[in-house]
């Protein structure tokens, strides 16, 4: 019986050690339904397409919005040609440095980010789905009536995508509209989402303000023209004519399969390659998993239904809009 019982424990203890040997299979990504990713990109569905580009990946960096974001504000006096040279000496990801040409929607993102983290999140884990939901909120506000050609920006339908550009390509005009009624019926609004002044049209309508001048960041390699969004191979962020992946720390790509690291280029000394299943930047906890703001979005959203994130009245730099 002993001699049994010694072969069993030696049994059992061999498995024990095959099993703590074998690879873990990574963790699956919690998946988010189709209008939980509608919701999401609301805020930035009808932005042009090279500034989609840039958000997408930023928003994979939440302390980097942060610390750019603080960064701007110090350093106000700054414009033109001498910002973009003191930008260009920054470690951020080059998706983030592209956002200081356009500060209120670094500060939007910044002020709101739990909606940034969990978008990033989103853009690892459903980079297709993601391209999906922006098309059919286009689609909506097109139907709406609110998405057409203006003399800020162009908008044509391509195949099954629509695509918005830049009606001339040195200037952008950042839309203004209240995400959640430009889509003609009302989304919930994502929980403690608040507009950005400079961002939010009062009204179902489409406004611009002061169009942003790139010129002065066209030189560096972060700049305008060297983003891109991709509608026809499955819908991807194209930096310098290749598919952009991000190297986030904060973000974890959980779809259990190496990327193949960072294809634009290293920045910073980053390191490419699929990250570290975890791995969070100690400086945000839960701010810097994006899976956390959703956990109350659909829960309560009754409450919020009808309520356009407290920002009646903005008008962002509205002189001169259209509808």
């Amino acid at each position: 019986m002993m001699r049994l019982y010694r072969q069993g424990v030696a049994v059992f203890l061999s498995w024990c050690l095959i099993a703590s040997a074998s690879p873990q299979a990574p963790p699956q990504a919690a998946q988010q339904s189709p209008e939980q990713l509608q919701q999401l990109v609301a805020p930035i569905a009808l932005y042009p397409d090279a500034l989609i580009a840039q958000i997408l990946p930023a928003a994979t960096f939440p302390a980097e919005v942060v610390e750019a974001g603080k960064w701007i504000t110090q350093h106000k006096d700054l414009t033109g040609e001498t910002l973009a040279k003191e930008v260009d000496k920054q470690s951020w990801d080059p998706s983030v440095k592209a956002l200081t040409q356009f500060p209120a929607v670094l500060a939007n993102m910044n002020q709101n980010l739990a909606w940034t983290s969990e978008l990033g999140d989103v853009y690892a884990n459903q980079q297709q789905d993601v391209t999906s939901a922006i098309q059919t909120m286009r689609q909506r506000a097109q139907q709406a009536g609110n998405l057409k050609t203006t003399p800020q920006e162009k908008v044509q339908t391509k195949g099954q995508s629509i695509e918005i550009e830049p009606a001339t390509p040195d200037v952008v005009y950042v839309p203004q509209y209240d995400p959640w009624l430009v889509y003609g019926a009302p989304l919930a609004v994502f929980p403690g989402w608040y507009p950005y002044p400079g961002l939010f049209w009062d009204g179902p309508g489409i406004g611009f303000g002061l169009g942003f001048g790139i010129g002065f960041f066209g030189g560096f390699g972060w700049g305008w023209h060297h983003w891109g969004f991709d509608w026809h191979h499955g819908g991807r962020v194209e930096y310098n004519h290749n598919a952009y992946f991000s190297h986030s720390r904060s973000i974890v790509n959980r779809n259990g399969f190496d990327r193949g690291g960072f294809r634009g280029g290293s920045v910073g000394g980053r390191e490419g390659g699929r990250v570290a299943g975890g791995m969070h930047s100690g400086a945000f906890s839960g701010f810097d998993h994006g899976g956390m703001a959703r956990s109350n979005s659909f829960r309560g959203q009754s409450s919020f239904g009808g309520f356009h994130g407290g920002g009646g009245g903005f008008h962002g730099g509205g002189g001169g809009g259209h509808r």
